[in-house]
């Protein structure tokens, strides 16, 4: 099988998606490194601020405070996270979109992070949401996009599931 037709009949040839979505979050992360100052925070509307921190730790800033050895565990798992997804969008058949969607949206998200933790040794975090003085963690498109992500294969796996149900529903009607 060559390569283009591995790439037009499988999810791979969602990778544009994941592709693009690393492109939005790097161009972002470094638009606010460049336009303001570590932990500077700047109101957009009443429950949204830009608010530029770093974070060593994982999704919500877990293990931030350890000593050094978390950005390497993140590393691994995010690289791991990578192939793995790459191997399954590659298997997933062209028909199957949402889910091929889903893996390009996690892929785009664990690879800039990934970036983020090579170059820095921390992930750049700037979208805060809040209400009143109560702040969800800061975070970054990139964990938008595996957000996002993971939500469409929770969705995927309840349709595959009601798929399933339905499925042995007929046999049993036969």
């Amino acid at each position: 099988m060559s390569v283009k037709t591995l790439f037009s009949n499988s999810g791979l040839r969602w990778i544009w998606l994941a592709v693009i979505m690393l492109i939005v979050d790097q161009v972002s992360k470094q638009m606010v490194v460049a336009m303001m100052d570590y932990r500077e925070s700047i109101a957009v509307i009443p429950f949204f601020n830009l608010t530029y921190v770093h974070n060593p730790g994982a999704a919500f800033s877990f293990l931030a405070d350890q000593g050094g050895w978390q950005r390497w565990f993140f590393s691994g798992i995010a690289f791991v996270v990578s192939i793995v997804l790459v191997v399954w969008m590659a298997k997933t058949p062209k028909k199957d979109t949402f889910i091929s969607i889903a893996f390009a949206l996690i892929l785009s998200g664990a690879i800039g992070n990934l970036i983020d933790r090579f170059m820095f040794g921390y992930v750049i975090d700037f979208l805060d949401f809040y209400v009143g003085d109560k702040h969800w963690p800061a975070f970054n498109i990139a964990d938008s996009a595996i957000f996002i992500g993971a939500a469409m294969m929770l969705l995927e796996s309840f349709k595959s599931e009601d798929n399933a149900k339905s499925e042995q529903q007929n046999k049993t009607a036969e």
